[in-house]
This record gives structure tokens, sequence and C-alpha cells, in this order.
């Protein structure tokens, strides 16, 4: 399990299957009691290499593209707040 916000991460389990399910890419394993369980593909490390995160090589956690949607946000979350203000 390589998400990082997931609970499982970093555990290993007995890989079934990589197949699509429902248009969605999906990996098939048995969880440590033999049930077996479902997540997408990308949560794990049979998910392709990130071109992005390959590049960066762990310099930086941030795409360029998603940090300028934050400051979008941020500049609209200050206008929303000044507006209040008056």
């Amino acid at each position: 399990m390589t998400h990082p916000f997931h609970p499982w991460r970093g555990r290993e389990f007995v890989f079934i299957v990589a197949r699509q399910n429902w248009g969605e890419d999906r990996v098939l394993f048995f969880d440590e009691d033999g049930v077996r369980r479902s997540l997408p593909r990308a949560w794990t490390d049979a998910a392709d290499v990130d071109p992005f995160a390959a590049l960066a090589a762990g310099r930086s956690p941030f795409r360029v593209e998603d940090l300028l949607v934050l400051v979008e946000l941020i500049a609209g979350l200050r206008a929303a707040g000044s507006a209040r203000l008056v």
C-alpha cells in the first residue's frame, strides 16, 4: 500500500490480480485474514510510475499546476473575506 493517507500505508499483502473493474484499474489481494479485497491500482506499487514524481526525485511534493490553482483559491478567499468586512 503506497497511498499516503491510507491506514494500511506501508503494509504488504498477497497480490491476486490487477484488472479493470467498472472502468477503473483495481488490484485484488488477500488481507492478513485471507479475505479478498480490492483497491485502486494507483494506491499501490502496482501503479505506473508518475512522471512528475520520477523527475522530481523527491525534491518537490507539489506540481506547478497545483500551486497555481492554490494561488487562485487563496486570492478568492481573501477577496471574499475583504468583501465581508465592508
